[in-house]
């Protein structure tokens, strides 16, 4: 790694470099390259000949090599580190930076042998540390002997500082764009076109598109009935939405093996407390027969649906509600019939339609009541949206899903012409 040529021992004039390294052009970087170029910036600073970053992996607990310099290619690929071991452990665990010289480096302190091996006379790590939280550490190193001073530590942990900043902007947008890719690929790219029923749907993002696990589907079932869904995942960002797409997919999957909505619910959080034991979610099934006119609906903890009969303002639909998927075990769930005559309509919704901070939920489901618009399915969903959401900036994104039963027009038969007389 380049060192500069003259060392700047002025206080003021290192401070100055800091600015530096987070400076306007490299914002425009990718998070691989933009952590490649602030290494070397703080190489030169700090007159260093190894510079790396490790990355909390939060949720195996481990810190993760992302960015170095001055070692060989492929000496950190793939070395993860335990919170809480180590060197680097150490200072996650403290949050407190350590200086280590020659006579403390061994295999107890420095866990990676790259770093061993490179013949490293003295180290310096910080905890990098953005909103109180853990993001990672940085650490340098010197080939010479040298001790890092307190001064040293100082001037890094300002640096690390804005590094954990940068890169907690960049993991969020990173994050924000691949949450909005999942719900989109997710989300049916056209709902079912059917001569005796009308869909309509909508999905809006909560405030600075942080999208969560909120989802609808529609799927034709093998005799020909309908599985319509609509769930919420607890949580935001992209965990909420990967969690959504696994449960959207396995709900499919059961639903094609049991015809009873009870039943593919009861399986779905059997298979959400086995294998995602912290998820918490809400989901309403319904199987939809139109020949008969008629559903079959369970409800897991899901806010209740709104039925508007023919001619007749909506209502909420008298259904019981089981606990939500992951909250008990054992529980028993139940399914309920409905009719669906021509001219009714059903609309379902995710919580952040009705649910305000400056109302009740009470306040919140009553004007949703006077809100639906029943003559359509598209006129049920803008016309929910438009006076209960109106153009307040909503924090919890929304889902919902309207079906009506519409007439269908049979064309008249034909006349038959009156038959030439014989000549």
């Amino acid at each position: 790694m380049a060192r500069v040529s003259a060392n700047p021992r002025n206080r003021d004039e290192r401070l100055r470099r800091i600015e530096a390294v987070t400076d306007t052009a490299l914002a425009r970087l990718t998070l691989d390259d933009l952590l490649v170029a602030l290494l070397k910036r703080v190489g030169d600073l700090l007159e260093a000949d190894t510079a790396s970053v490790l990355l909390l992996d939060e949720p195996a607990g481990q810190l993760v090599v992302t960015a170095s310099q001055g070692l060989e290619a492929g000496a950190t690929q793939g070395f993860r580190l335990p919170v809480g071991e180590g060197f680097s452990g150490r200072i996650a665990a403290e949050q407190q930076p350590v200086i280590l010289t020659e006579d403390q480096i061994d295999a107890a302190t420095v866990r990676n042998p790259a770093l061993r091996e490179k013949g490293l006379q003295s180290l310096l790590r910080v905890p990098l540390i953005a909103s109180g939280s853990l993001v990672g550490v940085m650490h340098v190193g010197s080939l010479r002997p040298r001790q890092f001073s307190q001064d040293d530590a100082e001037l890094l942990q300002r640096v690390a500082d804005r590094v954990a900043l940068a890169v907690t902007a960049r993991r969020s947008e990173m994050e924000r764009n691949a949450v909005v890719t999942l719900q989109h690929a997710f989300l049916p790219a056209q709902l079912p076109s059917l001569p005796a029923f009308e869909f309509a749907a909508r999905y809006i993002p909560g405030a600075e598109l942080d999208v969560g696990g909120d989802w609808y589907d529609v799927f034709t079932l093998p005799d020909g009935q309908l599985g319509v869904v609509i769930g919420d995942v607890v949580g935001r960002g992209l965990r909420a939405a990967v969690i959504m797409s696994r449960l959207r997919d396995v709900l499919r999957a059961y639903a094609l093996e049991y015809d009873d909505p009870a039943t593919v619910l009861a399986h779905l959080d059997q298979m959400t407390q086995r294998f995602e034991p912290e998820v918490l979610a809400t989901v309403l099934y319904a199987i939809v027969d139109p020949e008969r006119h008629a559903a079959r609906i369970s409800v897991a903890g899901h806010p209740p649906p709104m039925y508007a009969p023919p001619d007749r303002s909506a209502q909420f639909l008298p259904l019981r509600p089981d606990p939500p998927l992951g909250a008990f075990p054992e529980v028993v769930r139940h399914t309920e019939p409905m009719s669906l005559p021509v001219g009714s309509l059903l609309f379902l919704y995710t919580d952040g339609l009705v649910e305000r901070r400056h109302r009740s939920l009470t306040a919140g489901l009553a004007l949703l009541s006077a809100a639906i618009d029943p003559s359509s399915a598209e006129e049920a969903c803008s016309s929910a949206l438009r006076k209960v959401v109106g153009d307040e900036s909503v924090e919890d994104d929304i889902a919902v899903l309207a079906l009506r039963h519409r007439p269908v027009e049979v064309p008249p038969a034909p006349t038959n012409p009156r038959p030439a007389a014989a000549v």
